[in-house]
This record gives C-alpha cells, sequence and structure tokens, in this order.
C-alpha cells in the first residue's frame, strides 16, 4: 500500500463523530445542523431542467477537456466577474468540482526529482484536501497560522529562507474556509513577489467567491489581481466552484482556469485519472454559469441570514461579519469540543469544534477555542439555532 496514506488524520466530520459518542442530544429540540458548509438553498429549476434535457448526452463519452460551448460560457463568466480574458481553449478546463481538483493537482505539479522534499504551504485552519494532497503527492506540508491578533493574514515569516527553497506549491483560500478572510490587492502583490522569488506555483482556491455582502465590492480573484498588477497568469491557477455559487453540491462542477502551460500538463494528468465532466452535468453547468440572477437571490438569502444571526451569536461569542462565505468563525469561552459537545447535549445544535480544522504549529493551534457556524440552513432555523447558541453560552 502507498506509505503515504498512513500520513492522513481522519477527517473532521469523523473527528466530529468520535467528539460525539456518548452523547445524547437534547430530545426537547429539534436538531439544527450548522456545521457542514454544504448549501442547502433550493436548487434553481432552470438548471435541474437543463440536466434532465442534456440525458441524450449520456450515449456518448465525455472528453477530458469538456465541451466547447461550457469553456466558452466560463470564458464568459470570468470576463463578466473579473474582468479577466481566458482562452477557452487553452487557459480553461471543467473539473468535477473543486475538491478533486485542487486534490489532483498537487499530484500534477509536484516535482520530487530537485534533490529535496518539496513544500506545500497551506493555510491554518484549512481545507484538509490541501494536507492529503501534499502528503499524498510525496511532499511536505507547511501550515501558515491564520490568527485573529493579525487579522487572520499570512504570516510569511513563519518560514526559514530554507524551507522557501523547497516551496513548490502554494494553496491559498480567498474568501477563506473558515475565517471568511478576503486577500486584498496588496496581500496579492505580497504573494506574487515571494511566487517569483522562489519559483512555487499558487493554487487559489476561489469556491466561495460569490457569497459575500457588498454588491460594490466582490471578494477579488488571484487571475484579477494579477491582471490588475499588470501581470501574466504565469504559475497561478484558479479553482471556482458551482457548489455554492449555484446551490448544486451533488452536481459536482467546476473549473480550473490561469497558466496555460501548467493546464497542458494538468489536463495530460487528468486523461489518466479518467474524470471526465458527464455530458448532462456539463449541459447543465453552461445554464448556471450563464445565469446571474439565481446568484444575487442565493446572496440575499445569505446577507438576511448574517444580518439576523451575527449580532445574537456575536454579543456572546467572540464574532462578526466575515469579509465573505457563508461561516461564522466564533471564539468559544471554553475548550471548542468541550462547547460543540455542550451544545448539541443540551441544545442539539450541531457546530464543528474549530481544533479539527487546523494543526498545531509552533505550539499553537489556531483553531482552538473557535467554532465554525455554516449558516447554511433556512432563515428560521439559523435564527433558532442562534438562540440556543446565545442561551448555552450565557450560562456558561
Amino acid at each position: 500500500m502507498n506509505p503515504h496514506l498512513a500520513q492522513l488524520q481522519p477527517y473532521p466530520f469523523e473527528k466530529l463523530r468520535a467528539l460525539f459518542a456518548g452523547v445524547t442530544p437534547s430530545p426537547q429540540h429539534k436538531e439544527i445542523k450548522l456545521s457542514i458548509g454544504e448549501p442547502q438553498h433550493a436548487t434553481p429549476q432552470f438548471i435541474m431542467d437543463a440536466l434532465a434535457g442534456g440525458l441524450k448526452g449520456l450515449a456518448n463519452y465525455p472528453t477530458t477537456q469538456g465541451m466547447p460551448i461550457l469553456r466558452q460560457a466560463i470564458a464568459a463568466w470570468c470576463d463578466r466577474r473579473y474582468g479577466v480574458f481566458l482562452n477557452p481553449e487553452s487557459e480553461i478546463l471543467p473539473v468535477n468540482g473543486s475538491r478533486e481538483a485542487l486534490f489532483s493537482f498537487a499530484q500534477t505539479v509536484i516535482d520530487p526529482s530537485r534533490g529535496h522534499v518539496p513544500i506545500i504551504v497551506s493555510p491554518n485552519p484549512f481545507y484538509q484536501i490541501y494536507e492529503g494532497a501534499a502528503y499524498l503527492s510525496g511532499a511536505e506540508p507547511r501550515f501558515l497560522n491564520n490568527l485573529p491578533e493579525n487579522d487572520f493574514a499570512f504570516d510569511y515569516g513563519q518560514l526559514s529562507e530554507a524551507e522557501w527553497a523547497r516551496v513548490q506549491l502554494f494553496y491559498v483560500c480567498s474568501p477563506g474556509n473558515p475565517t471568511g478572510k478576503v486577500l486584498s490587492l496588496d496581500d496579492w502583490k505580497t504573494l506574487f513577489a515571494l511566487s517569483d522569488k522562489y519559483g512555487f506555483i499558487i493554487a487559489s482556491d476561489e469556491c466561495y467567491s460569490e457569497i459575500y455582502f457588498d454588491e460594490a465590492n466582490p471578494p477579488i480573484g488571484g487571475l484579477q489581481a494579477a491582471r490588475l498588477l499588470g501581470r501574466s497568469n504565469e504559475r497561478l491557477v484558479m479553482f471556482s466552484s458551482l457548489s455554492k455559487r449555484s446551490n448544486v453540491p451533488g452536481m459536482r462542477s467546476g473549473f480550473v482556469a490561469g497558466d496555460a502551460a501548467i493546464l497542458k500538463k494538468f489536463l495530460l494528468y487528468r486523461t489518466y485519472h479518467g474524470c471526465a465532466m458527464a455530458p448532462p452535468v456539463q449541459t447543465a453547468s453552461v445554464a448556471a454559469w450563464n445565469d446571474e440572477a439565481h446568484v444575487l437571490d442565493n446572496r440575499n438569502q445569505y446577507r438576511e441570514k448574517f444580518a439576523a444571526c451575527t449580532p445574537l451569536i456575536g454579543e456572546v461569542l467572540g464574532t462578526g461579519m466575515p469579509d465573505a462565505s457563508f461561516y461564522l468563525w466564533a471564539k468559544t469561552p471554553i475548550a471548542d469540543t468541550d462547547f460543540a459537545r455542550g451544545l448539541l447535549e443540551h441544545y442539539n445544535v450541531v457546530v464543528l469544534p474549530g481544533s479539527f480544522l487546523a494543526r498545531e504549529v509552533r505550539g499553537v493551534n489556531p483553531g482552538a477555542n473557535f467554532v465554525r457556524i455554516a449558516l447554511v440552513a433556512s432563515l428560521d432555523e439559523c435564527l433558532e439555532a442562534s438562540a440556543r447558541i446565545r442561551q448555552f453560552a450565557q450560562q456558561l
């Protein structure tokens, strides 16, 4: 067996099941689950209709590169959203959701033949796929703590010069999971300078980019930042997805875009990997990327929930409005694991302990004494959960 499999930690939700073993949820309260970042708003009917209308495509094998009409729709969306022109023939590649692409990307770009063990840099806390991608590509992960006293920004001084020289890939998540932090143009400028100096590739995970609160200030994307700074897309690839944007997490549809030379190699890897998108899903994806009305409606629902729930929770837990995304990253008055167990036992609300989303670095687990609260349920359920969280916290 691949020895790197032994390096993988249990997934956060596996840890959550173990934490809750032996806990009897309050029978007086209906369960409200705010632990998983799974959109629960209704899937738009027109996307389901497009999926059904594309079922004749099941008679054909799909190509790994995807249908031209899908790549063209994605290119048009990138132009509308970011003011970035991309060649749909060489700078865009449809993928089955950002998760599988973020993982397999490391398997493509990591080069173990340079005389040292490669390093992949990840934020901390982070999406656990980054860590798994590092280990299974034969690299070592390095985690940069994102702490509240630094406004959850990167502290690049956490790595030594010798470590930077070994970095081959840097995962960025903006808006961040779980902090909701959005990188500014100056943040991107600093990261690009490091990439130029040390030659590493930037993988920009932007799957939460369409959930934000100020219509006049959408989160800046990596390719957009490069354009604004007069750069090319060299060593830069973005990852996006329809799951959160269009409420279709089960459809598994997204794309990668950026450096054409890198995507050419990624396409080669994926051709052998066998991960082409099903034709009906491609047809439905075209419809989704071509429409913004449903995305605005989606944002409005999140905006309403955050406006109603954040003050209630913020008065008893250390939290506030994120820059973007659908998470509250809330400071707990007791250990995050104890808080999550107690909240389930006494009020039947499920949240995710922040320590499960991070690793201890320099004696600090930046997720400790935080919980991630995903405001993905209905407004009424989120308000009810907020009231229960408030009651529980006031009793501590």
